[in-house]
């Protein structure tokens, strides 16, 4: 049973590296290398960060995946994993419910995130745990993982919340974890890329944006929310210059 724990272990480990090449490759490999020219108007930051900020954003994220698959192998592969919601048959539960269960995790997650983010600003916390995350004040997308290791084992703390407070299937489970991912890669781009029409509807007033969250990257507090405004604009911990600097770039860039 070791064995199989084991392999499993680094099978998971194996899946979500590649994954963070791949996802977090492309996206750099689009913005910074194919089309920097084509894109520099959409370039947030004007100023390019060092290469040494992309070895050390690489290096912790790479920590940070080790954290991630024990927390997943701890969920899917163990003991614990009879205690908690998850479950193996598609049929189990409604096929409506397979298919919303992915927003709602994205929910739980945005309100976990917002309430940890906060805590992770604290003072006493800041220096010793999330600064670390802020080294990279102007973030690409290998900053994705590039988290301090408590910080890590929090930030992936919200998947054993999520398996014990919904019935989650498997599948479910991994596009979570997918589409968690490439939000915050574009979410750490360092580009914007949204289209012209995103500024004149509801989803604007909603969804976070890469300028968004690399505005908190550069000034260090406010714009806390992960996928959502929802709680930042709730509880006045919007940055008073995000929409301004939305509309400054996109106008810049179309």
């Amino acid at each position: 049973m070791l064995t199989e724990l084991i392999e499993k272990t680094l099978m998971l480990f194996s899946i979500s590296t590649i994954r963070y090449f791949i996802m977090a490759g492309i996206a750099f490999g689009l913005c910074y290398k194919l089309f920097a020219g084509k894109l520099y108007k959409a370039k947030i930051q004007q100023r390019d960060a060092d290469r040494s900020n992309f070895i050390r954003d690489i290096w912790h994220s790479m920590q940070t995946t080790i954290i991630l698959t024990i927390i997943g192998c701890l969920v899917l592969f163990t003991p614990l994993k009879g205690y908690t919601k998850v479950y193996e048959a598609v049929t189990d539960y409604p096929l409506w419910w397979f298919c919303i269960s992915l927003p709602v995790c994205l929910i739980i997650h945005d309100t976990y995130f917002y309430w940890m983010h906060r805590l992770l600003h604290v003072k006493v916390i800041f220096p010793r745990v999330h600064l670390l995350h802020h080294k990279s004040t102007n973030p690409s997308p290998w900053t994705s993982y590039s988290f301090h290791f408590f910080e890590a084992w929090t930030e992936g703390a919200v998947l054993i919340l999520i398996v014990f407070l919904i019935p989650i299937h498997p599948i479910a489970l991994e596009l979570f974890v997918v589409v968690a991912f490439a939000i915050n890669v574009y979410g750490h781009l360092g580009y914007e890329i949204a289209p012209k029409w995103f500024r004149r509807t509801w989803l604007f007033e909603i969804f976070n944006t890469s300028v968004h969250h690399n505005l908190h990257h550069s000034k260090f507090k406010g714009n806390y929310g992960l996928y959502f405004r929802i709680w930042d604009r709730l509880l006045n911990t919007e940055h008073p210059d995000y929409v301004k600097e939305y509309d400054k770039i996109q106008s810049r860039r179309i």
